[in-house]
């Protein structure tokens, strides 16, 4: 396994877990102690983790896994998610995508629809998300607009005043939102204020917002509210997805669709 796998494989088991030991770590990737020793204290360089006696334990109490450290989790889930909402999107509108792997999926979702393999253009994107507007640039038939702003390196999304410029001078058919929490109360939230604030004026921005979450982030809450579960006209996510948390949603007027 390769130095990158293996960090990956690391943040990604540190995350769903909080605290890693060496040994335990060891055990699960089938390396040497020395290895993940020498793993965390590389990783630790770059602030991804804080070293312990004998382990290593996430950065902080809002941690943010890198973008690109996101590997396979949920992966069909979210793919089954970005079909259907790639489906909500008629030829010919403007749709805004946020940062995010789920978002990410979405992209590529619309890139292989058939129905938009022509038109001038077959579809308006609009983005914040650098890693999606590089996928989908590669697509004639699709009018890619991106945000100026400050890029921000675990998300890969543009924020500040740059970015909310462009976005004040447009329009959107759709807003489709990445999110990491989403709850009937709390709305839908972002662990970054600066993303959130982007996001929330792409809200603002669109005719209807969709929120492309899988179960796991439903019923969450996040430290950076983008909208009030009111702005969002649809949730799409998996069937793992609570009955009750689903019911809650369309109690609260929202299409819930479960993939």
């Amino acid at each position: 396994m390769s130095r990158d796998a293996r960090w990956k494989a690391l943040l990604e088991l540190l995350v769903e877990r909080g605290r890693l030991d060496v040994e335990d770590a060891a055990a699960e990737l089938g390396v040497s102690a020395a290895t993940i020793r020498r793993d965390f204290d590389g990783l630790a360089e770059q602030q991804m983790l804080v070293r312990t006696r004998g382990g290593a334990v996430v950065h902080g109490v809002s941690y943010e896994l890198p973008l690109r450290y996101k590997t396979a989790r949920r992966a069909s889930e979210k793919q089954r998610i970005a079909k259907a909402v790639a489906d909500l999107v008629a030829p010919g509108e403007a749709v805004g995508l946020t940062g995010g792997t789920t978002t990410t999926e979405v992209a590529r979702a619309l890139a292989v629809r058939g129905d938009l393999a022509s038109g001038s253009p077959a579809l308006t994107v609009v983005t914040n998300a650098l890693n999606i507007a590089g996928e989908l640039v590669v697509r004639p038939q699709f009018k890619i607009v991106l945000t100026g702003g400050v890029a921000r390196p675990q998300s890969y999304e543009l924020v500040g005043p740059l970015a909310d410029g462009v976005l004040g001078q447009i329009t959107v058919d759709v807003a489709v939102l990445g999110v990491v929490a989403f709850d009937v109360t709390h709305g839908a939230a972002a662990h970054d204020e600066a993303e959130a604030a982007i996001n929330r004026l792409l809200c603002e921005r669109a005719e209807r917002v969709v929120v492309a979450a899988d179960s796991s982030k439903l019923g969450q809450r996040a430290f950076a509210r983008i909208c009030a579960t009111e702005a969002v006209d649809t949730l799409v996510t998996d069937t793992a997805a609570d009955v009750g948390a689903v019911r809650r949603f369309e109690e609260a007027g929202l299409r819930v669709i479960t993939v």
